[in-house]
């Protein structure tokens, strides 16, 4: 099958993350393409999402046959769209792009490796690649995060096949990734028989809110975005619960410690009231360092060979 027809059944077979079966399609699929090429192919069980698929190509001589010294290439079969949407959006082509639901997030970074896979064991590999896609990256890689790390100790080098930025600039770098997640109790009273025995926990979380994105810093890369905030049950009692979800991006590594610290700090405003807290960091930074340095030359090396300029960029995003 060729790359733009296998593309099109990919997209065309959805697989929302929440539905195990759907992605447990897609899955059949990679595996079955995978093992056209030769690949050893192992499904991991997963009960909770779809299963995930790992495919290992060993180099001949058999050296590193389990991916030591190797490369991995990692992908996700999961997409953010609900069964149905391909029926709105249908899968096309126009002025030489391809459009459809979870296209570039992430089915074609699939067959992108399939393909690349095709054409380097035509020429002979010489170190062992292995390939893992996963059912569960859209939302957060909670059963999937084990086996990435356990194959990415075994590689030598790990690459990400999600699409690179609007001009085509490779992401090199990386913000981490992490959450605080804020509760304020106060205590509840009828708002007009009572008012002045409650303690409104919704207000004392606004000062909470306000102190918490005072703590962005963009001279650092670091940004904290209250966007969840819950309180209340009907307007005429004073909230006795408050509750907000922080989400935090950081550039540099030693960030996540000092706003850990900061939050610490933060003490009720309001007599009467208490604040609890809890996050942690999901995904530590990936900087622009020197081994990153090195390896985006050595690709820039190589892409120059067959007439492509590549750039270097970064994003917030997680992955």
């Amino acid at each position: 099958m060729d790359a733009k027809s296998l593309l099109k059944l990919l997209v065309e077979t959805e697989s929302p993350s929440q539905d195990k079966s759907a992605v447990d399609r897609v899955g059949a699929l990679v595996a079955t393409e995978a093992r056209k090429l030769g690949a050893q192919v192992e499904t991991i069980p997963n009960k909770e999402t779809g299963d995930h698929v790992l495919a290992r190509f060993p180099s001949p001589s058999g050296r590193g046959v389990r991916g030591e010294g190797g490369i991995l290439l990692l992908c996700h079969m999961d997409t953010v769209f609900p069964l149905g949407t391909i029926r709105k959006t249908p899968f096309r082509e126009a002025e030489g792009k391809l459009f459809g639901p979870g296209t570039l997030d992430m089915k074609a970074g699939i067959v992108v490796a399939l393909a690349a896979m095709e054409q380097t064991l035509q020429s002979g590999l010489n170190r062992p690649v292995t390939l893992l896609c996963t059912s569960d990256e859209e939302t957060g890689s909670h059963t999937s995060r084990a086996h990435i790390e356990r194959l990415a100790r075994e590689s030598t080098l790990v690459l990400v096949l999600e699409g690179g930025l609007v001009d085509g600039a490779l992401k090199t770098w990386r913000k981490g990734v992490g959450e605080f997640r804020v509760r304020t109790k106060g205590r509840a009273a009828h708002s007009g028989g009572d008012h002045e025995k409650g303690r409104n926990a919704i207000e004392e979380m606004a000062h909470q809110v306000i102190a918490i994105q005072k703590l962005t810093d963009y001279s650092k890369q670091t940004t904290l975005n209250v966007g969840v905030i819950q309180g209340g049950t009907v307007s005429n009692v004073v909230p006795e619960e408050a509750s907000i979800q922080v989400d935090v991006r950081v550039m540099q590594p030693g960030e996540w410690a000092r706003l850990e610290a900061e939050m610490s700090r933060l003490k009720p405003v309001l007599e009467g009231t208490s604040i609890e807290i809890s996050g942690r960091l999901n995904r530590p930074p990936m900087p622009f360092d020197e081994t990153m340095q090195a390896t985006f030359a050595k690709a820039k090396s190589i892409a120059a060979q067959i007439g492509v300029d590549l750039k270097a960029g970064g994003t917030g995003g997680a992955s």
